[in-house]
């Protein structure tokens, strides 16, 4: 199992929004290296539900990859902030997964408190001028995540 970091904004689609739903595709991803990132997820792998653009940003929960390398269909509408006129059909430029609710943390991991306990070369979001939103995180950070989460 490999575990991830998945972005997004509150106001744009939150933890209790993925609560609510159960289950959502993690669609309107256009930057390349994170699309591949997306593309490397496998069935049961974890990740962290960080909430961007807010303040304060932090880890809120939990979720799980239920199905992966699904064409993203925000790339094929017209009305979509996310389509693509250079994708089609038969040759889809954007791929994306289904993600599953797992857990909502009761306390928010803020960034301050990520930065305190997390060195840049140890968790990809605290790299100066990293933008991506989505990342992989290695199974010991994710440990040490999840055991931070615990002590909470």
């Amino acid at each position: 199992m490999n575990y991830w970091l998945l972005k997004s904004e509150p106001d744009v689609f939150s933890i209790d929004d993925l609560k609510k739903q159960k289950t959502t595709l993690w669609d309107g991803v256009r930057n390349y290296q994170a699309r591949n990132f997306l593309m490397a997820m496998q069935v049961g792998d974890l990740a962290f539900f960080y909430h961007s653009s807010t303040e304060p940003p932090g880890i809120v929960g939990l979720c799980r990859v239920l199905e992966t390398h699904i064409a993203d269909p925000s790339q094929f509408d017209p009305q979509s902030p996310y389509f693509d006129p250079k994708s089609s059909e038969d040759n889809p430029r954007w791929w994306t997964v289904r993600v599953g609710f797992v857990e909502k943390y009761k306390q928010m991991l803020t960034l301050e408190v990520l930065r305190a306990k997390f060195s840049p070369d140890e968790l990809i979001l605290l790299r100066r001028g990293n933008r991506l939103s989505v990342m992989p995180i290695t199974s010991g950070v994710a440990d040490r995540i999840i055991a931070l989460k615990a002590s909470r």
